[in-house]
């Protein structure tokens, strides 16, 4: 057996409040980060990963406010992400309780700040987020939530992150995120059979068969997912015997 499949579900934060949208646009409330971060604890998530999805270009002093808080309410590891520039940046995040922060428009622009992560605090603690659309010409890095496109390859710099010291990629799918078609498996399953650290996938997940996909087509070693979480449309311990019956190792 290998190491256990990951259910992962993703909190976009904006003004406090727990949001989602569909391709990055039209965004509804989801519910208190604080309390639902505590309800997917008590379901047996794996791991929460929260985004501040404003702080590129906003001030955040709120969102390690509310990093404290969940650190103080639930017992599994999480990510948090958004506006992450600098080292300083990231140990106000540990310090407030993150076990991991997730760097992404930041990284692209300064690739160095990725080694200075895995350096200062190790590999384990920095996931590269990448933010990618297929494109007329392949698949292409987008910075600022989606807002903006850069010549940088998903493959590429994915291959890169890993190098200097990324300990984990989360990919989204831009043409998948929301549509709940499912994943970019077949990105997926090229990320995972070209590189040697953990793959989350994200962006797509509408039903159980679609977490499968993404274990068994993709490759993924962790799936992330929102709306149908938030949404209470797939209840996580339901998802968990369904993938542990169809195979995937799963912690139950």
């Amino acid at each position: 057996m290998g190491i256990a499949k990951r259910i992962i579900p993703c909190l976009d934060v904006k003004d406090g409040e727990t949001v989602k949208g569909t391709n990055f646009v039209d965004l509804r409330h989801a519910g208190d980060p604080v309390e639902l971060g505590k309800a997917y604890s008590k379901a047996g998530a794996d791991e929460l990963v929260y985004l501040d999805i404003n702080a590129s270009f906003e001030g955040r002093k709120t969102f390690a406010d509310m990093v404290t808080k969940v650190a103080q309410e639930i017992n599994i590891p999480f990510t948090v992400g958004g506006g992450i520039n600098e080292l300083q940046d990231v140990e106000r995040l540990l310090y407030a309780g993150a076990d991991k922060v997730s760097v992404n428009s930041a990284a692209i622009r300064h690739p160095e700040l990725i080694e200075q992560i895995a350096q200062r605090f190790g590999s384990q603690v920095c996931v590269c987020a990448i933010d990618a659309r297929l494109d007329e010409d392949g698949w292409h890095c987008y910075l600022k939530g989606g807002r903006e496109r850069t010549e940088r390859g998903l493959f590429e710099w994915a291959k890169e992150a890993q190098e200097r010291g990324a300990g984990e990629i989360l990919f989204t799918s831009m043409n998948h995120d929301g549509v709940k078609n499912g994943y970019a498996n077949e990105a997926l399953a090229q990320l995972a059979d070209s590189l040697s650290i953990p793959i989350i996938a994200s962006g797509g997940a509408g039903n159980k068969r679609h977490f499968l996909d993404a274990f068994t087509i993709g490759h993924a070693d962790a799936a992330l997912a929102a709306s149908v979480f938030h949404f209470g449309e797939i209840p996580i311990p339901e998802l968990k015997r369904y993938l542990k019956t169809e195979g995937v190792d799963v912690r139950l």
